[in-house]
């Protein structure tokens, strides 16, 4: 099962990737995450690993990987071009504390190298390629806004979360992730996070309420470590209905 966690900038993607992580690790999963996110550089800090080479400079750069891309004929020799599970991902693309195992698509290194769409390229490539086991689920932790619809990185995904803060921009981006995710065919749902008691209800308001699966209420411990890059330690019984509601669409896979 592939998991796409997205939302506006600042709206906690990173932080609840993690913590959902962390507690499917704990029901028995065996938990990939993907940074797909080319200019967040926090969220191995945030799992408590080091940074692991990431996909794009292991296939030499993004110029290398666009020219074996653009070869006139399919060949094996093309990046992700077979079934490829889980534990055959390149060894130095992937760290691993906890149980938990962290894969990073590229980053933006360098001043004027261009735009991301080479990247985004190869989260689409990576992630339909991606053979995954009855026990193990990735969760893809995207870039701000919405240009992986665009991608069409979500049609390469089973669910689809999107994680909403208490700010005007992030309601009105909800509309357009689930105008987007009815369009790629994949089901979704809603994540309120930040809210407290005055907001929640005018929040919620926004939503068909059954897609709301959890309110995730402000937390210092969790902002206190996001805000100094530390592992995440908190135990947040608010995730739980999360990973209950990925619990049983894991359940009733086929």
């Amino acid at each position: 099962m592939k998991i796409l966690i997205c939302g506006k900038g600042g709206s906690g993607k990173s932080t609840l990737s993690v913590l959902i992580a962390k507690k499917l690790n704990t029901m028995g999963y065996k938990v990939l995450l993907v940074d797909a996110d080319e200019s967040n550089f926090g969220l191995h800090r945030l799992a408590g690993m080091p940074l692991p080479q990431d996909m794009m400079t292991n296939l030499g750069g993004k110029q290398a990987f666009k020219n074996k891309m653009n070869q006139t004929f399919p060949s094996d020799s093309k990046p992700f071009s077979r079934k490829t599970e889980i534990h055959e991902l390149p060894e130095i693309c992937v760290t691993e504390a906890n149980g938990i195992r962290l894969a990073v698509i590229g980053k933006i290194h360098h001043y004027g190298e261009g735009c991301a769409c080479a990247i985004g390229m190869l989260s689409k490539q990576v992630l339909s390629s991606l053979a995954v086991e009855k026990k193990e689920i990735v969760i893809v932790d995207t870039e701000a806004g919405i240009e992986h619809f665009g991608r069409k990185v979500d049609a390469e995904c089973d669910l689809i979360l999107g994680v909403i803060d208490p700010t005007y921009e992030s309601l009105m981006m909800s509309g357009k992730i689930q105008e987007m995710a009815k369009q790629a065919g994949v089901d979704f749902y809603f994540i309120l996070n930040k809210v407290d008691s005055r907001i929640e209800e005018t929040m919620i308001n926004n939503f068909d309420r059954e897609k709301v699966i959890a309110r995730i209420p402000q937390n210092e411990q969790v902002f206190m470590e996001s805000f100094q890059g530390s592992a995440l330690t908190a135990d947040l019984p608010a995730i739980d209905p999360i990973c209950q509601v990925i619990h049983t669409i894991k359940q009733n896979e086929k």
